[in-house]
């Protein structure tokens, strides 16, 4: 057993095309998902590992944050009888992001697979064998469902699906030779319409899918979207994509408005902006899209080859609807990498 163990490791936000909402059991997804893993929004990770009683310090850009601790204890906890040898070392963690934190660009991904690929990566250490990424995501879900899609890969599928050979409910799986080359360097340009704090968070956000009237029928739309956008991302379909991934995030912030209690997590110049998109893409046929996570901020889904029309469009008539007139302009990524 060694003494000590440093690593520093970078992993990635994604922005999910057809949307997980709801789980059960221990991180388990009610519906499979499938995502695009980012590149610029990224989380940096570094730990230090020395011998000692089990327990961590947090930080995040240098400063103490005692209220990202019990996310980090819970994740431990249930990683433990999956990586025994952690009982063994205190870990002092730091971390910063390339993004805002909490507002609705999945910090809880990029963060908590930044952080299991440095447990895994001290488990290589120990152990001498090679990185199990499979295992990675496994640990990550653990920590925040969406994370197991950020470690390796540019498109990602979780959760069992019929039409998804090697799929699971633990962990996801690379979907990158589904990627026709029209989607390859696919931009995301993500327009931050509120960088606060997002209104409700995502476990709160998952749990109100128990009992919810329409949960059952939006299980099964998600399994036969997935179908269809896997079809579409193989055959370069843009139309097809462009439906099924607006429609689902509409479905996402329909079902928060139809839950009990309910939420409107868009802003107004969050509906702005879809419209601007829509008559932007009607006037011109540049296939450009969008898609929400659980908050106000719009993800702008294109090729690269209409990178300069879109800045014009944004530059034109839709920072003004950005807080601060701030957007980050990001493109699709291939996941973790050891700093």
């Amino acid at each position: 057993m060694k003494e000590s163990l440093t690593t520093k490791w970078q992993a990635p936000s994604n922005i999910a095309l057809v949307k997980y909402w709801g789980k059960h059991g221990v991180q388990l997804p009610a519906n499979p998902s499938i995502s695009f893993t980012l590149d610029a929004c990224r989380t940096i990770t570094s730990v230090h590992a020395r011998k000692g009683s089990h327990s961590f310090s947090i930080r995040y850009e240098g400063v103490e944050k005692p209220e990202f601790a019990p996310k980090i204890k819970a994740y431990f906890e249930r990683i433990s009888s999956y990586c025994p040898w952690i009982n063994n070392y205190y870990f002092e963690i730091d971390t910063q992001n390339t993004f805002p934190h909490s507002s609705g660009i999945a910090s809880s991904a990029s963060s908590m697979a930044a952080l299991s690929a440095c447990v895994m990566d001290f488990e290589s250490t120990l152990t001498g064998n090679a990185l199990d990424y499979h295992k990675m995501s496994f640990l990550a879900r653990l920590g925040s469902g969406s994370a197991c899609r950020s470690l390796q890969g540019e498109a990602v599928l979780w959760g069992e699906h019929n039409d998804t050979d090697g799929s699971s409910n633990l962990y996801g799986i690379d979907q990158s030779e589904l990627l026709h080359p029209v989607f390859q360097h696919f931009q995301d340009t993500i327009l931050l319409v509120d960088k606060g704090e997002k209104v409700v968070s995502s476990t709160v956000g998952h749990d109100l899918m128990n009992n919810h009237a329409y949960a059952r029928a939006r299980f099964e739309q998600a399994h036969e979207n997935l179908t269809t956008l896997k079809k579409a991302l193989k055959a370069g379909d843009l139309k097809t994509f462009i439906k099924i991934t607006e429609s689902e995030a509409l479905t996402l912030h329909a079902m928060m408005m139809t839950s009990h209690p309910y939420f409107i997590l868009m802003k107004p110049n969050t509906l702005s902006i879809i419209e601007e998109i829509w008559a932007f893409r009607k006037n011109t046929d540049v296939p450009v899209c969008f898609t929400l996570d659980a908050g106000a901020n719009v993800h702008m889904l294109y090729p690269s080859e209409h990178k300069m029309s879109v800045d014009q469009l944004i530059h034109n008539k839709l920072a003004k609807y950005c807080q601060n007139s701030h957007y980050i302009c990001d493109q699709i990524g291939t996941g973790a990498k050891k700093c």
